[in-house]
């Protein structure tokens, strides 16, 4: 029987992506999350899906610790293992299709009402002989996937797996460490950072708790690295996301966002003024400069707060609330060095910036 052609071409693009794939997972190194939402995205686009997650088997559940696509919002997201197709495709340790959520027993069907998914492939995810997750791809029609994105997927996975023994060796410890922090700065990462903002906001809601979250954007990145190289620029990274976690309580989250950015989950709060005072805390720790290959530099950040219940209830809605606080605190910042302060000490300039947004 002859190959038809156009399948035979369709098969070959989509190995040829995934060839193109690997190679840029080997550029990504050890960074496990990124090579997580690489993968997540192309394997998306390879089987024409709405939504592809990566969820890790922790503990009694399977969480989303990359998403993109229609499920991009629900990073940190936690379902339970026994009631969902990832919980079986990691005990079965095989691929598993659904075709149609409203008639599969198999799946959380109200989770895929919620989401708006109608269809979803799951392939295992190994590492050192145990599944420890799935690579999952959805759609909002029922039927849309067949064996040949079965087999797409499958080959996608591979790839994660083989990151995940480049990243973590040994112990599957490891393994979630790589998956959930910041391989640059050591301190958590954003699918981390969603995951304790949405397990921070269960617990403020049930004890009736106020929440907050907190945006940090670096000011000054870029110069740094044009004057002094890159080396200087993740230097000063490494130097904020330490001085951050140094004035941050034992409680609160500390986590680099991407790039420059950087967020906290501040919990159990009394009210907005104790917010306040831990956001002058974190102020306060950029008021000494750093050293680097015998340069002094300054570091300075702007930062915004958003209170839960009062701001907003989702964690969609607090990081959106803060990140604008934030950028309003950088426009002040900038006006106000046009306007001929740009010579403040380095304390008065932080001291501005924090009353602009508190």
């Amino acid at each position: 029987m002859t190959e038809d052609p156009d399948r035979s071409g369709t098969r070959d693009a989509q190995l040829l992506a995934i060839i193109r794939t690997q190679t840029e997972i080997a550029k990504l190194g050890v960074d496990l999350a990124s090579v997580m939402g690489l993968v997540a995205a192309r394997a998306q686009t390879l089987t024409g899906a709405v939504g592809a997650v990566v969820e890790l088997a922790e503990g009694e559940d399977m969480v989303y610790r990359a998403s993109c696509g229609i499920t991009e919002s629900l990073l940190g997201l936690r379902l339970k293992r026994g009631s969902s197709l990832s919980g079986r495709c990691v005990m079965l340790d095989q691929p598993l299709r659904c075709d149609d959520s409203e008639q599969d027993e198999r799946v959380d069907r109200e989770a895929c009402r919620q989401v708006g998914i109608r269809s979803m492939i799951c392939a295992p995810l190994r590492h050192q002989d145990t599944v420890v997750g799935v690579l999952k791809v959805m759609a909002q029609s029922p039927n849309h996937f067949g064996a040949r994105e079965v087999e797409t997927l499958s080959l996608m996975s591979e790839l994660i797996a083989a990151a995940m023994f480049h990243a973590a060796r040994s112990e599957t410890s490891e393994l979630f460490h790589r998956a959930t922090h910041d391989p640059l700065t050591g301190i958590a990462n954003r699918a981390l950072f969603y995951d304790r903002l949405r397990t921070s906001l269960s617990l403020a809601s049930r004890h009736e708790e106020r929440l907050g979250v907190v945006q940090i954007d670096m000011d000054d990145l870029k110069p740094i690295n044009d004057r002094h190289g890159h080396h200087a620029g993740d230097q000063a990274l490494i130097e904020l996301a330490t001085r951050l976690t140094r004035a941050a309580r034992a409680s609160d989250t500390v986590a680099r966002l991407g790039g420059d950015e950087f967020g906290l989950v501040l919990p159990r709060l009394g009210s907005r003024d104790e917010a306040n005072h831990a956001i002058a805390r974190m102020t306060a720790c950029f008021s000494e400069p750093f050293r680097i290959a015998d340069q002094t530099l300054s570091l300075h950040a702007s930062f915004g707060l958003a209170i839960y219940p009062d701001d907003g209830r989702t964690p969609e809605r607090l990081v959106e609330r803060a990140d604008e606080a934030m950028y309003s605190s950088k426009r002040e910042r900038k006006a106000a060095r046009r306007g001929g302060r740009a010579d403040e000490s380095a304390a008065e300039t932080q001291g501005v910036v924090a009353e602009t947004f508190l």
